[in-house]
């Protein structure tokens, strides 16, 4: 198709505004789905997408479009999550567009996560049409909500904001035409004749090996095609090339502008990575499009098998081809064997990746408790980057440590500011900035990477009924006074339960997480010691129950001498094991993301 016919968008909004919800009639109207195919939250067809109501990966889908003018335009939506953990693949989509829908509800206006999307579209400098969604709701204000996307930037104007009912359709066909008048014909790269496409997402099939989502910049592409991934320097030849309709639809070929897949055949899933730019093997680009920036963890958990290794590994991989936040490394445990130090972009991402494991690959894991990347300075002058407890220095090597603190903007609602300063103070925020924005205030906090990575964000959501929203900014390292809280368990050091906190908050967090080891460690036949121990001394210790009545002290009726002898038995026995030689469940795990 000629590039002058091809519109490439995404569709960014706060949660719940209605992006599926539009998605889906776009492709209703267009007839890219026929009413038998159609459901709800088409593009969102991850279990744990359905599960959770959000979107977590960028989807890619085709509608074909006769406008007014009687011309056929392809028009290509790449959906966007909505969550704060995914603002990484929101990026991603933006990267392969000319414009995008800032889709706003009428009955709750500009929200939190509104702002944040709007800001990442408008730093890439790409077309933005406003739209009101839910206009047909007895609770909509349009008014009120056209003005709150006036006040967002000063580029907008009243005729710019469209209206429209994704529900019921209404305005919808209205909008394909502005998409079609308003965004941009695709940027293509002039410089060159040749292939240049990148690679803005990938996928994996057992059969087919490596499907890698592309957006064309110049050049063809074709099937049976010799072609070149140029930073990882791979050759391949495309076996199958097409269009997403929203399935796969296989096509002679792909041209300058367009968007759609190449079956590359590589089964080697580190050999592919989204960013990579795809030219022809003869006659190709000599430079490759700008990629993506890598993604930068913020928290790092151990991941184990419960059984077989290696198809844990084969299963993690897979995931991390089409979630390139991922940040993985070899790991070993002598409780729990082998496995992965995973990073991740919050604690959400975590649980996201979890489920996948499990609705996916049918695969129970084991998650250690996540922890971020300290700097600990020696007394020898060696500098250390720890991002796993386990590693963490004997306390009498250490002359300082430091934590990362980032800076963070919160943007609510003007009624929930107090609840917000106080959960940031309880979270060692320290405010540095307040500013008004229309009907939200922006705060801005610096605050320990490790407080935002466990449970603020679930509290802020809380706090505000989920209309705030947190991005964060640069990273700076600062003196804490950090320590190592390890746990011993029938007198047997448990190295995966090892975690760092602050000095301050270490005896009240390990009272409350031995006495929850009481209830979560399996029970043997002797009591067995748990104990927290901080800098070689026991601050918490709780003694788990056995699965049966100690015989000596019963209450039955026995001699002093058979007591003795009882009780000897019973100490010979719980010195011979002092081991664990049980498997601790995830459980065991999960009460330290509690904490």
């Amino acid at each position: 198709m000629d590039s002058n016919n091809i519109r490439n968008f995404s569709i960014i909004a706060h949660i719940d505004h209605g992006k599926s919800t539009l998605a889906d009639q776009i492709m209703t109207l267009t007839h890219t789905v026929d009413q038998r195919s159609a459901k709800p939250q088409l593009l969102d067809n991850m279990a744990v997408e359905q599960q959770h109501g959000v979107t977590v990966k960028a989807q890619t889908v085709t509608n074909f479009f006769i406008a007014k003018d009687n011309q056929r335009y392809a028009l290509n939506l790449i959906d966007t999550p909505g969550h704060v953990d995914f603002s990484y693949e929101v990026s991603k989509s933006l990267a392969a567009t000319e414009g995008v829908i800032l889709l706003v509800d009428a009955t709750q206006g500009v929200q939190a996560q509104t702002v944040a999307n709007f800001n990442l579209a408008k730093a890439q400098n790409i077309k933005i049409l406003p739209v009101i969604n839910k206009i047909d709701s007895l609770n909509a204000d349009v008014a009120m909500v056209k003005q709150q996307i006036l006040e967002l930037d000063v580029d907008f104007s009243d005729s710019d904001i469209l209206e429209v009912s994704a529900k019921h359709g209404t305005g919808v066909e209205n909008l394909l035409e502005e998409i079609i008048q308003r965004i941009p014909m695709p940027k293509l790269d002039h410089s060159v004749s040749g292939l240049k496409a990148l690679v803005f997402d990938l996928s994996y099939d057992n059969y087919q090996g490596i499907i890698a989502h592309v957006r064309l910049f110049s050049g063809e592409l074709r099937a049976n095609q010799k072609l070149h991934l140029m930073h990882a320097d791979k050759k391949f030849e495309s076996k199958t090339i097409g269009i997403f309709n929203p399935n796969m639809v296989e096509k002679d070929a792909l041209h300058a502008g367009e968007v759609g897949f190449v079956v590359t055949g590589i089964k080697e899933t580190d050999q592919i990575r989204v960013g990579d730019t795809i030219t022809t093997q003869s006659s190709g680009a000599l430079e490759p499009l700008r990629g993506y920036e890598a993604a930068h963890p913020v928290v790092y958990a151990g991941i184990f098998p419960k059984d077989d290794f290696l198809t844990m590994k084969s299963a993690l991989f897979k995931i991390a081809l089409n979630d390139s936040s991922l940040s993985i490394e070899e790991d070993y445990s002598d409780a729990l064997g082998p496995g992965f130090r995973v990073g991740f972009l919050g604690n959400f991402h975590l649980q996201i990746i979890r489920e996948r494991l499990k609705s996916e690959y049918d695969l129970e894991v084991i998650t250690t408790s996540p922890n971020v990347t300290y700097k600990v300075h020696l007394k020898n002058a060696q500098l250390l980057a720890i991002n796993n407890p386990i590693n963490f220095p004997d306390f009498s090597d250490i002359d300082y440590v430091e934590e990362p603190v980032v800076t963070v903007q919160i943007t609510t609602l003007p009624e929930t500011v107090n609840q917000v300063i106080n959960l940031s103070e309880k979270y060692k925020g320290i405010l540095t900035d307040l500013n008004n924005l229309s009907n939200l205030v922006q705060l801005t906090y610096d605050m320990p990477l490790s407080e935002i990575a466990y449970h603020f964000f679930n509290a802020l959501k809380s706090e505000t009924h989920g209309y705030a929203t947190l991005s964060m900014g640069k990273i700076v390292y600062q003196p804490a006074d950090i320590v190592k809280i390890t746990f011993d368990i029938n007198y047997s050091r448990v190295p995966q339960l090892t975690y760092l906190t602050h000095r301050i908050d270490a005896n009240n967090e390990a009272q409350a997480l031995v006495h929850k080891l009481k209830y979560t460690v399996p029970r043997q036949l002797y009591p067995m010691p748990a104990q927290a121990i901080i800098e070689g001394h026991v601050i918490a210790r709780v003694d788990i129950p056995p699965i049966r009545k100690n015989a000596a002290v019963s209450g039955d009726k026995k001699s002093i001498s058979k007591q003795q002898a009882l009780l000897r038995r019973q100490s010979l026995n719980k010195r011979k094991s002092k081991q664990l030689t049980f498997e601790l469940p995830q459980s065991v795990f999960d009460i330290f993301l509690e904490i």
